[in-house]
């Protein structure tokens, strides 16, 4: 009877301790600046940061936005929230890689790796082996889908050494990517702009941290895509005469990439007590889209 007991009392103990310990041990919201990357001669850098990061938010950390209830990941919020940024920033610069700069004029075939990537970095950030939703039968998980993209990106730039694929590094490709990246920005504002609006000065606030951490995902691999750009297109970038307003619209994209408060706190813009980190976000978001538009106005010249 006393076994029993102290197995109860050791199962309670671990049940109790379960969530809080995991959660601990599993958080990571990592927004290392810079982040190393294998360049060979002929790849492209940008490419390349994009494989890396897939490859540590599913293989060197686990994924874990599509943990399900039985799992301490599936109790935490902004490393979920900030891996999902992450990887919507990648699906966004793959359509890219796939419309513009991956091809020769709009006319030549869409690379075959680069629109594989691209669909596959679309897929829900949160789908598990089963979703009933669908269907009773086991599915292709989150994390698996991003892997295959990351292979393809790999296989993308294998070719590209080997002078089997398109970078075309033309001055409007980058002018079109960087305005279509500024129109995403935009819209991640206005999402701010919105839950400001409508729900600024609560005193408890559990979806201020989620939008944060969502754009901060995004703002982060945005940095480090562009800052991996500025190398794939320095002959343009030195030709227009935009290096000063790119290192400055990375700079803004680095500050808000690399904030990380202790609590995300949505006060009222103008309080005198309780900070608003989604306005202070939401600064040097929409100052880094106004200096993208104006990089993007350069190379229109």
């Amino acid at each position: 009877m006393k076994f029993v007991f102290r197995l109860l009392a050791v199962l309670f103990v671990f049940a109790l301790l379960y969530y809080p310990v995991g959660m601990m041990i599993v958080h990571k919201v990592d927004d290392q600046i810079p982040l190393d990357v294998d360049v060979q001669p002929g790849q492209s850098h940008s490419v390349a940061i994009a494989a890396r990061l897939i490859q540590r938010e599913t293989d060197v950390h686990p994924w874990v936005a599509n943990d399900p209830w039985f799992l301490p990941g599936a109790a935490l919020d902004n490393m979920p929230n900030f891996q999902q940024g992450i990887v919507y920033a990648l699906s966004r610069f793959a359509i890219e890689m796939s419309d513009q700069i991956g091809r020769t004029r709009g006319s030549s075939e869409v690379d075959s790796d680069l629109d594989k990537a691209a669909g596959l970095l679309k897929y829900a950030g949160d789908v598990w082996v089963w979703d009933f939703s669908v269907s009773l039968a086991p599915t292709a998980p989150s994390d698996s889908q991003y892997r295959a993209a990351r292979r393809s990106l790999i296989s993308y730039n294998d070719r590209l050494a080997r002078g089997e694929a398109t970078f075309d590094t033309r001055a409007d490709n980058l002018q079109t990517t960087l305005e279509r990246i500024a129109a995403d920005l935009g819209s991640g504002s206005a999402v701010i702009d919105t839950y400001i609006l409508e729900n600024s000065g609560s005193i408890i606030d559990f979806h201020a941290d989620d939008i944060y951490y969502r754009n901060k995902g995004r703002l982060y691999a945005y940095y480090l895509l562009l800052d991996a750009m500025r190398t794939d297109f320095k002959d343009v970038i030195g030709e227009k005469d935009v290096t000063k307003a790119w290192d400055q619209m990375l700079q803004s994209l680095k500050i808000a990439a690399s904030a990380q408060p202790l609590v995300v706190i949505n006060g009222d813009p103008d309080s005198f007590w309780r900070p608003s980190h989604l306005t202070s976000q939401g600064f040097y978001l929409l100052r880094a889209r106004t200096q993208l538009k104006e990089v993007a106005n350069i190379l229109l010249k």
